[in-house]
C-alpha cells in the first residue's frame, strides 16, 4: 500500500513513532484504574445492623450480638436481620437457649459497617447492602453502559472528523468527569459521572489505537499493540498501590482522574492520521504532518519532496476509490467479507469482554486479600502477553485469537468440577483464564484495526468496543442465574470464548499483510 511505502520513506519506526506511542500509551496506564476501580471503591466491608447498644461501635464479635443478631443457616451472625427485642438472661447476659421462634426484622435503624479493612467505599457511604445490595453491581454496569455509548459516538465521530479532535476532547472530559465522580453527594449523581467517564473512556481507546495503528509501519504493529497491552497491566498494579496508600474512596477516584488533565494538555501536540487526512481530501495538512515527521525522524530531504501531486499519484488508487464516498456504520454489513468480519469480531468482542468482567470484577469472591488477588490478576498479564506477542508475530493473529478464546473457555468450564471449599484451585483456574483473556484482549485490538479498511476503521472499532462493553454490563446480571442452578453462571462464561474462538477460524490471516485502505481492498482480499 502506498501510505506504507510513505512511511517507510520518512523514517519508518523512528524517533517520532517511538514518542508517539509513548505518548499515547501513558494514558492507558490510568484507564484500568477507571476499569476496575470498583473492586475498591465498591469493596464490600463487613457490616451488621445497628443496635441501641452502648457498647456496639466498631464491635462484631462477643456473646452479646446473638442475643440481638440472629444465625444465618452457615453459622454466621446475620448482616441484614435483627431481633425486635434482645433476648437475655439479666443476670449473665447469656444468650437464650431457644432463639428459633423469636421475632426479626430488617436493620430500621442502620447499618454498623468495620472499617478495619476499608474505612470508606460507596458500599457504607450510601448502605448498598441488603435490599439495596444490587445498586453496587448496578453502578459497574452503568459505567459499561457509558463506555458502549462511547464507543458508538466516538467510532462514527472519529471516521468523520478525525481522530485528534475527538481524542482530545476525550481527555479532557475523562478529567472533569472523573473528578465530579470524586464530589458525588449521592448515589445517582454518582452513577451519573461515572457513566460519562465510561464515554470518554471509550474515546480515548477508541482513538489512541487507531493514531497509534495509522502511523506505525506493518511490521512493528505487533510490537506496539503488545506494548500498549503491557500499559493496561502495569495499569492494573498502579491500582492496587494506589488503593493500598488511599483509603478513602473519593480520594482514589480523584487520583485517578486528575492525570488526564496532563494527557489533555500534551495531547494537542499530537498529529492527526495523515492517513485519514488524505483519504478525506485534505492534502495540505496531511503535508504539513507528514513534514513534521519526517523533520523529527531526521528525513527532511525526504519531507520537502511531498506535494499535492505526488501525494495524490502515490495514493490515487487509494483516493479514487474513496472519493465521493459518505461512508458509515451501515458499511459495516453492506459487503460479504466485511460482514463476515463484522459478526466473527463482533462475537470475539463480547466474549472475551463478557468472561473477562465475569472473573475480575468479583475478587472478594476468592476468599483472599484483593490488593493480593488484583496483584495476582495483574501479573499474570505479563507472561500472557508475552507470549502473545511471539505468537502474533510468528504465527499469525488468528490462531492466538482462536487459541486464547477457547483455553480461557475450558479454564472456566474447569472450575465447574472444583469443589467450592479448594479456593486456591479455583483461584488458580480463575488465574490462567484471566490470562489468555489477556492475551485475547491484546490480540483483537490489533486484529480488527488490521481487518477494518481505513475508511471505516473508526466504525468497526466502535462495533468492536461496543460489543466488548455491552459484555461488561451482562456479566454482572449472569451471576443472577445462580439463583436457578448454581454452575450456570460458569457454564455461560465459558461457552462464549469458546464459540468465538471457533468463529475466529472463519477471517483472514493479517500477520504480514498491509494494512487495507478501501472497503475494495477487503472484498478482494
Amino acid at each position: 500500500m502506498a501510505f506504507q511505502d510513505i512511511l517507510e520513506r520518512i523514517g519508518g519506526m523512528g524517533r517520532f513513532q517511538i514518542i508517539h506511542v509513548i505518548l499515547l500509551n501513558l494514558p492507558v496506564f490510568m484507564l484500568a484504574s477507571h476499569n476496575l476501580m470498583q473492586n475498591f471503591t465498591a469493596a464490600i466491608p463487613k457490616y451488621r445492623c445497628k443496635l441501641n447498644e452502648s457498647r456496639e461501635e466498631g464491635n462484631f464479635t462477643g456473646l452479646w450480638l446473638h442475643a440481638h443478631i440472629p444465625l444465618e443457616p452457615n453459622g454466621k451472625l446475620s448482616s441484614c436481620l435483627r431481633y425486635t427485642r434482645p433476648h437475655l438472661n439479666s443476670l449473665n447476659y447469656s444468650v437464650a437457649s431457644n432463639t428459633s421462634d423469636l421475632e426479626t426484622e430488617m436493620c430500621a435503624d442502620g447499618y454498623m459497617y468495620d472499617d478495619s479493612e476499608f474505612s470508606s467505599t460507596i458500599i457504607n457511604q450510601w448502605d448498598l447492602v441488603c435490599s439495596r445490595k444490587r445498586l453496587r453491581q448496578l453502578a459497574q454496569s452503568i459505567y459499561m453502559a457509558g463506555v458502549l455509548v462511547g464507543s458508538i459516538i466516538f467510532g462514527g465521530l472519529s471516521d468523520k472528523f478525525g481522530r485528534r479532535p475527538l481524542h482530545i476532547w476525550s481527555q479532557f472530559q475523562m478529567f472533569v468527569t472523573g473528578i465530579c465522580a470524586s464530589f458525588a453527594p449521592n448515589y445517582i449523581v454518582y452513577c451519573v459521572f461515572r457513566f460519562l467517564t465510561g464515554t470518554a473512556l471509550s474515546g480515548i481507546i477508541l482513538n489512541s489505537y487507531s493514531l497509534i495503528v495509522e502511523w506505525i509501519p506493518t511490521e512493528n504493529r505487533a510490537f506496539t499493540s503488545t506494548a500498549s497491552g503491557y500499559c493496561y497491566t502495569v495499569g492494573q498494579l498502579v491500582l492496587v498501590g494506589l488503593a493500598f496508600l488511599i483509603d478513602d474512596w473519593r480520594m482514589l477516584q480523584m487520583a485517578a482522574s486528575l492525570p488526564f488533565f496532563i494527557f489533555f494538555l500534551y495531547s494537542w501536540w499530537l498529529p492527526e492520521s495523515s492517513r485519514w487526512l488524505v483519504l478525506g481530501g485534505r492534502y495540505e495538512q496531511a503535508i504539513k504532518d507528514l513534514k513534521k515527521v519526517a523533520r523529527i525522524n531526521r528525513k527532511i530531504e525526504e519531507g520537502d519532496k511531498f506535494t499535492v501531486e505526488k501525494i495524490k499519484y502515490d495514493m490515487k488508487r487509494e483516493i479514487n476509490a474513496t472519493s465521493g464516498s459518505n461512508y458509515s456504520v451501515l458499511d459495516l454489513i453492506k459487503t460479504p467479507v466485511v460482514r463476515r468480519i463484522s459478526f466473527c469480531l463482533s462475537c470475539t468482542w463480547f466474549s472475551t469482554s463478557f468472561a473477562y468482567y465475569g472473573l475480575a470484577m468479583d475478587l472478594q469472591k476468592f476468599g483472599l486479600s484483593i490488593y493480593i488477588i488484583q496483584v495476582i490478576f495483574g501479573v499474570v498479564d505479563i507472561p500472557a502477553k508475552f507470549i502473545s506477542y511471539f505468537v502474533m508475530t510468528y504465527i499469525g493473529r488468528r490462531a492466538l485469537q482462536a487459541g486464547s478464546s477457547i483455553l480461557a473457555g475450558i479454564a472456566i468450564l474447569v472450575n465447574i468440577f472444583v469443589p467450592q471449599e479448594s479456593q486456591a484451585a479455583r483461584a488458580a483456574m480463575a488465574v490462567f483464564g484471566k490470562g489468555c483473556l489477556a492475551a485475547s484482549f491484546n490480540c483483537v485490538y490489533l486484529y480488527s484495526g488490521e481487518l477494518y479498511p481505513t475508511v471505516i476503521r473508526q466504525s468497526g472499532m466502535g462495533l468492536g468496543t461496543m460489543m466488548a462493553r455491552l459484555g461488561g454490563i451482562v456479566a454482572p446480571l449472569v451471576q443472577m442465574t445462580a439463583e436457578y442452578y448454581i454452575h450456570l453462571p460458569l457454564i455461560i462464561y465459558c461457552l462464549c470464548p469458546i464459540l468465538s474462538g471457533i468463529a475466529v477460524c472463519f477471517l483472514p490471516e493479517t500477520l504480514a499483510v498491509p494494512l487495507p485502505e478501501t472497503i475494495q481492498d477487503v472484498e478482494r482480499s
